[in-house]
């Protein structure tokens, strides 16, 4: 038996265009071109995607939930970045 561990690929999928990619799960594969067959068999058997991207695991950098003060906290004293002072016009769509 191999002690080689295959690599784990986070698998992201935009379902229309005009939205943004959302992370649908999880899956091994020796590489990326494997990593995103199997991506395309497992998760869009209905057809339900429009792109797909696979992201090695340890590729990925994610911040600590207790840190969400120190993060997160300075965006609220400036509220001139927030999208609330004007109106999306319907026939945009999905933003």
């Amino acid at each position: 038996m191999s002690t080689e561990i295959t690599p784990l690929w986070e698998v992201f999928i935009r379902s229309r265009g005009g939205l943004a990619h959302r992370h649908v799960g999880s899956l091994h594969a020796a590489d990326a071109t494997l990593a995103l067959q199997a991506a395309r068999d497992v998760y869009t058997r209905r057809g339900e995607g429009l792109s797909l991207w696979v992201v090695p695991s340890n590729a990925i950098t994610a911040s600590d939930p207790t840190d969400r003060d120190m993060l997160f906290e300075p965006t609220a004293s400036k509220i001139y970045r927030h999208p609330t002072f004007y109106e999306v016009p319907d026939e945009v769509g999905h933003m």
